[in-house]
């Protein structure tokens, strides 16, 4: 089994943020449906959860950042310590 390097996790973890934050600001963003049309389309958003994913995700791309730089700062102490 291989272990994806912190850098390499990092960046998975903030794309992924930053998709999750894309369909919110999309689900944000859907005009609300008159009641008669809500059947023909797709359901409606709650807006309020909607919003709230979009904070995890904000949270979530924080922390992928503080990954990457807890990595690079780390992969810089090793070079320091074996140059």
């Amino acid at each position: 089994m291989q272990i994806p390097s912190a850098i390499a996790s990092g960046i998975n973890g903030f794309n992924s943020a930053q998709n999750s934050l894309a369909q919110a600001t999309v689900d944000v963003a859907r005009p609300e449906v008159p009641a008669e049309q809500a059947a023909l389309q797709s359901p409606p958003v709650d807006k309020t959860e909607a919003l709230i994913q979009a904070t995890q995700a904000v949270t979530q791309a924080e922390a992928s950042a503080e990954v990457i730089d807890r990595a690079d700062e780390t992969l810089g102490t090793i070079i320091d310590i074996s140059v």
